[in-house]
């Protein structure tokens, strides 16, 4: 090892250390934007689709016209949708794309994956085939930016990221979705103001911010290191020191770079040791089968599923339409509202990562992010409860004492914004990015993004069903607010009984929360995994050795913290 270990360093307890101000440096942030950049590709196309598809010439062009509103619905529906299908194919390949080429390679090849399906989409030629092939393939290397953000983007910011800032780190990949959508509607509004909707213009001009996007990510890889951990998975011991020491601006034999890279050993060669001679199915047979993944694997499916189906990114997707529903009227005024939408989930997004995330933990940002957005599902149902004919019958005028009400519905819709943004949308990436061990966690992360893309795709699909009348096999707008009220509230209690506190948990000893048997993680997972640190750090003033595993905690000190 570069340097050399003059001393053993204890390491469970880096911030003993301290953290030097170098660490603080402009490579740190220079690298949690290139790569938190990929949080921008969803962004984009949530943000640009349901502007782009309501464009008059885009519907001229794939004779929109000539269907059914049945036939019409479904095609919205899977042109809106059809990256999130995409997106499954390209979660899945991405876990082995990642261990296979690296996390700066695969970077490379999901960004010209985005451009060719996007250049297709743009050349569709009116053919509706072409429109789905386009953002299918796109989706392919849309759905891997989740898979390589948190194992390469997220994962690797929370790896270089020291402890104080790693939730701020990892939540400006969160931030970037919403640079993408308020980029994407204001490009939309733009467009409709100034373009018109009589050219191809209209919506090829805020189209090809997505090969803006992926261009700079793209260019930007070039300027970018391999992740550490990654490094000294592939035997790279020394280029992983190398590497951390260029990030922390420090050198090689310093201390607090030497504990770090000793921490990432001791991890990696424990995990080789409890699978050693295992392939491929051996670490899914170790992610299925040990209770504590299996735990976190649960944790991670659930996470993906009620958060998709709270509602916020359907409204995310479809936000126009959403608003005219609620009383806006006029295409103009549908954009120009979309986009402060957008500017509010980015203001939430910002609060999130500077105050909220490492001030006052992950759960708790959670909880209130979930209230937030229940209370404004709650009363928009209500209002459209009051008001049936909103959505179902055509042409149908407000009446005056209801304008008040609509407003407040607005309002609320923008407060439920608020609330995914600190809560859902943050935490969905940020417990991935910090549950799993090395040896499982590309295949976890893969495998919780595939949900996620499943059930987005799910989701996206069916909204545009959903919102349609009873009589046309729909169960209208205030059925679907109902049903995004319900699964909001749902996962609120599921969060306050299930999910661990993991905030200022080094990745390494993330294993101390899942000691509990599971039905108690949730509520003192955090309490526990406290005690057992106190417990190590307490034995004798023992110090621990370069490579010395991490669970290293007697059997009486572990049967007493579980009494």
């Amino acid at each position: 090892m570069a340097g050399g270990v003059k001393k053993p360093v204890n390491i469970f307890k880096l911030k003993d250390l301290g953290e030097p101000k170098n660490v603080f440096n402009w490579r740190l942030w220079f690298a949690v934007i290139s790569f938190g950049l990929l949080g921008a590709a969803r962004g984009v196309d949530e943000g640009l689709i349901s502007g782009a598809f309501n464009s008059r010439d885009f519907q001229r062009t794939i004779h929109y016209d000539s269907y059914s509103l049945i036939d019409q619905t479904n095609i919205k529906a899977n042109v809106s949708a059809m990256v999130q299908i995409g997106s499954v194919g390209g979660a899945l390949f991405a876990f082995l794309i990642c261990d296979r080429i690296g996390r700066i390679w695969a970077t490379r090849q999901l960004c010209v994956l985005w451009i060719l399906g996007i250049a297709i989409f743009m050349g569709n030629g009116g053919n509706l085939g072409a429109v789905y092939a386009g953002r299918f393939i796109a989706g392919l290397g849309v759905g891997q930016t989740p898979v390589v953000g948190p194992v390469y983007a997220i994962l690797r910011i929370a790896e270089i990221a020291p402890a104080s800032v790693r939730g701020l780190c990892t939540c400006i990949f969160t931030g970037f979705v919403y640079v993408g959508i308020v980029l994407a509607y204001f490009t939309n509004y733009g467009a409709e103001i100034n373009l018109g909707d009589q050219t191809h213009v209209r919506w090829l001009a805020p189209t090809s911010l997505h090969i803006m996007f992926s261009g700079i990510i793209f260019i930007l890889s070039f300027f970018q290191y391999e992740s550490p951990r990654y490094l000294i998975k592939q035997g790279k011991h020394e280029q992983a020191v190398e590497t951390m020491a260029h990030i922390r601006h420090l050198p090689v034999d310093d201390p607090y770079v030497v504990s770090e890279i000793a921490a990432i050993r001791a991890s990696h060669e424990e995990e080789l040791e409890a699978t050693r001679g295992t392939s491929w199915h051996g670490v899914i047979k170790e992610a299925l089968l040990i209770p504590s993944n299996l735990y976190r694997l649960y944790l991670t499916a659930m996470v993906q599923f009620l958060s998709q189906w709270s509602g916020a990114g359907s409204i995310t997707l479809y936000a126009p339409d959403l608003f005219k529903i609620l009383g806006i009227t006029g295409q103009n005024e549908s954009l120009l509202i979309t986009a402060v939408f957008g500017i509010v989930k980015f203001v939430a997004a910002i609060l999130c990562a500077l105050f909220l995330v490492d001030v006052i933990g992950r759960k708790r940002a959670l909880l209130l992010g979930i209230t937030l957005q229940a209370l404004s599902m709650v009363y928009v149902a209500g209002f459209l409860t009051a008001v049936p004919e909103l959505g179902v019958v055509d042409d149908y005028v407000l009446p005056d004492a209801e304008a008040g009400a609509s407003r407040g519905a607005i309002a609320m819709i923008y407060v439920s914004g608020f609330g995914w943004a600190l809560g859902w949308n943050s935490m969905q990436y940020l417990l991935t990015a910090e549950l799993f061990p090395l040896r499982i966690r590309a295949l976890a992360t893969s495998f919780a993004m595939t949900l996620h893309f499943a059930n987005q795709y799910g989701n996206a699909r069916a909204v545009p069903n959903m919102l349609l009348p009873r009589a046309d096999g729909g169960i209208s707008p205030m059925g679907t607010f109902w049903f995004f009220a319900a699964a909001t509230i749902v996962g609120g209690i599921w969060v306050w009984f299930f999910v661990p506190e993991t905030a200022g948990r080094s990745l390494e000893s993330m294993n101390r929360l899942f000691e509990l048997p599971w039905y108690k993680i949730g509520l003192h997972g955090n309490e526990d995994a406290q005690r057992l640190d106190e417990a190590i750090t307490r034995k004798e003033g023992e110090p621990f050795g370069e490579v010395e595993q991490i669970d290293r905690v007697d059997d009486k000190a572990r049967g007493d913290n579980r009494a």
